[in-house]
C-alpha cells in the first residue's frame, strides 16, 4: 500500500544575529528598514538575521519528513512559490518517487524561465523533506538510501574567522586549530589590508602545515586572479574559492589552468545543468555545492557527474539551522570522491540548540546525525521565529 503524501506546510524563519556573518559591519555600511545590508568587499547582500524556509510533509500514516530551502533573502517569497506551486504537485504522490518529483518539479517552471534562484531552491527544501519522509518510511538512513556509508565522519575545514583587524581574525583562526583542526578559509570580502597581508597574518598565526583557504568572491577578472593566487602560493595556499564572476566560465578555465593552487566553484549553481559546461571547459579543480540550492536529488547527481570528472567535492555551508547541514552531512558520507565540507562555525553551533539531533563539529570532523532519514528533527523552540 502506498503512504501518500497529504500535506505540505512551510515556515520561513528569520533568527536574529547578535553580530552579522562574516563579522562587524565596514564603515558607512548600513543596514536597511528590512534588515539586508550589502558587504562593500564582495557587493554582496545580507541580512542581520539567519534567515532559511522549514518544509514539513506529512503522509497518510502521520510519518513526518523535515526540509529547508535556502532564504537567506525573502525567505517568504520561497514560502509562498512552494504554498501555490509546489503543494498542489506533491500531494498524493508517492515519497519513494522521490527523484521523479524533483524531476517533474523542474519540469514544471522551466518554459517559465526558471530554471535557477527562488524556483529551484524552492524544489530544494522539498526534496530534502521527502526524502527523510522516505527514509523514516524505510527505517533507514538517507546514505543507506544513496548506496551506502564510505565515511564514518567527515573532515572539515572552518570558515570565517571575524574580528575588526587582521591580527583578530588571525588569532581566531589560530583558536580553532588549538582545538584540533587543521584547515581555516578567509574571506576576502572582510581582508580591509587585501588578501595577501591577510594571508600573511594568519600563517604566522597557525604555522606551516595548517591548510588555509581563501574565498576570493567572485571579485576579479581572470588576470587579477592569476596574479593575486601566485602571490597568495607564497605563503602556500591550499585552494583558491570562486576566483571570478560565477558567469564568467572562460574566466574561470583560464584560472584553472594558470596555477598551481586548486580552484574550487560551486555554491551559487544548482543543477546538472549548470555545473555541466564548468566542468567541460576544465573551471575548478573542486566543487562546492549547496545543498539549500540543489536538495538531495540534484546534489547527488552533480557529486556523481564530479566524479566522471576527477573533480573533488567540498560542499557549502550556508546559512540554515541545521536541517540543510544534515542533509549535506548525509550526502557527503556516500560521495567517494568527498575532500571535506565546510564548517560554519557561527551558524552551525548556535543554532544547534533549535533541533534535536546527534550531529556534532569536534577536533576537525563532522559526526552524522543518527537515525532514518537525514537524523534531525526542529525544536518546538524553532518555531518562535516563524515569519508571520
Amino acid at each position: 500500500m502506498i503512504d501518500r503524501i497529504i500535506s505540505l506546510e512551510l515556515f520561513p524563519l528569520a533568527i536574529p544575529r547578535d553580530e552579522p556573518y562574516l563579522g562587524p559591519l565596514e564603515a558607512g555600511t548600513a543596514v536597511n528598514a528590512h534588515g539586508y545590508f550589502v558587504r562593500p568587499g564582495n557587493k554582496t547582500i545580507y541580512s542581520t538575521h539567519d534567515q532559511s524556509v522549514l518544509v514539513k510533509v506529512t503522509s497518510e500514516s502521520g510519518a513526518v519528513g523535515w526540509g529547508e530551502s535556502f532564504g537567506v533573502t525573502v525567505p517568504d517569497v520561497v514560502a509562498q512559490i512552494q504554498k501555490q506551486l509546489i503543494a498542489p504537485l506533491v500531494i498524493g504522490r508517492d515519497p519513494h518517487d522521490v527523484v521523479m518529483i524533483y524531476e517533474d518539479l523542474y519540469d514544471a517552471l522551466r518554459v517559465r524561465g526558471f530554471y535557477g534562484g527562488f524556483w529551484v531552491d524552492a524544489i530544494a527544501g522539498v526534496d530534502m523533506a521527502i526524502w527523510d519522509l522516505r527514509g523514516k518510511l524505510t527505517g533507514l538512513p538517507v546514505y543507506k538510501l544513496l548506496g551506502g556509508r564510505r565515511h564514518e565522519r567527515i573532515p572539515v575545514y572552518v570558515s570565517g574567522l571575524p574580528g575588526r583587524t587582521k591580527e583578530d581574525r588571525a588569532a581566531v583562526g589560530k583558536r580553532w586549530i588549538d582545538r584540533g583542526f587543521s584547515a581555516l578559509k578567509f574571506a576576502a570580502a572582510v581582508a580591509d589590508e587585501g588578501e595577501l597581508a591577510e594571508m600573511k597574518a594568519i600563517r604566522a598565526a597557525v604555522g606551516p602545515d595548517v591548510k588555509i583557504l581563501v574565498d576570493l568572491h567572485w571579485h576579479y577578472t581572470a588576470l587579477e586572479a592569476i596574479q593575486l593566487i601566485h602571490k597568495l602560493d607564497e605563503y602556500d595556499l591550499y585552494l583558491a574559492e570562486a576566483p571570478v564572476a560565477s558567469e564568467d566560465i572562460d574566466g574561470q578555465a583560464q584560472v584553472a589552468r594558470s596555477v598551481k593552487t586548486q580552484v574550487a566553484i560551486g555554491e551559487e549553481l544548482r543543477t546538472v545543468y549548470e555545473y555541466r559546461p564548468r566542468f567541460l571547459a576544465r573551471c575548478m579543480n573542486v566543487i562546492q555545492p549547496e545543498m539549500a540550492h540543489t536538495g538531495i536529488s540534484a546534489f547527488w547527481q552533480i557529486g556523481q557527474l564530479a566524479q566522471a570528472f576527477h573533480c573533488k567535492v567540498m560542499p557549502h555551508a550556508t546559512i540554515n539551522v541545521g536541517i540543510v547541514q544534515a542533509a549535506s552531512l548525509q550526502v557527503s558520507a556516500a560521495l567517494s570522491n568527498l575532500a571535506m565540507h565546510e564548517y560554519q562555525h557561527s551558524i552551525f553551533d548556535r543554532n544547534l540548540q533549535f533541533v534535536d539531533t546527534s550531529m556534532r563539529c569536534a577536533d576537525g570532523y563532522f559526526t552524522l546525525p543518527e537515525g532514518p532519514g537525514i537524523g534531525v528533527e526542529p525544536k518546538e523552540e524553532l518555531f518562535e521565529y516563524v515569519i508571520s
